[in-house]
């Protein structure tokens, strides 16, 4: 199936005209090394219901976001672990664009019991409230 954006696309004669049926999103590096959680874990913090929020500005000239997932073993086991962090990855996807700022790591930390069971427009609430609430603390600071 086409999208409707794609179709009227394609009747255009002009292909300078054609529409994205597709909305590019941002892009952002899956944090990875150990060092880059503890520096997170050190800096900024903001707790929602559904998880923990930990952002760091890096100051190293580069204009990239990195984002981090940690969910130990007090979710539960390996697959509750895995939907909790799956969860997580999807509200980043769904509402970190609009509201990051370049050159920040984030690492969202999963709650035992909430972040699996939590309604997913709540978890997305809870991300856009978190990241207005460390980007406020940095400029009220600066």
């Amino acid at each position: 199936m086409t999208p409707p954006l794609a179709e009227e696309a394609d009747r255009k004669d002009d292909a300078s005209d054609r529409l994205a049926a597709v909305s590019s999103c941002l892009t952002y590096t899956i944090l990875a090394k150990r060092a880059d959680f503890l520096r997170a874990a050190q800096a900024r913090r903001q707790g929602t219901q559904g998880f923990l929020v930990q952002a760091r500005r890096r100051d190293d000239g580069s204009d990239a976001v990195r984002v981090g997932f940690t969910c130990s073993k007090k979710i539960g086991n390996a697959v509750m672990r895995n939907r909790a962090k799956r969860r997580l990855r999807e509200v980043v996807r769904a509402v970190l664009p609009g509201l990051c700022e370049p050159g920040w790591d984030y690492v969202l930390v999963g709650r035992p019991g909430v972040t699996i069971d939590r309604d997913f427009a709540a978890l997305k609430a809870d991300l856009a409230g978190a990241l207005r609430q460390v980007h406020r603390k940095v400029s009220v600071r600066e």
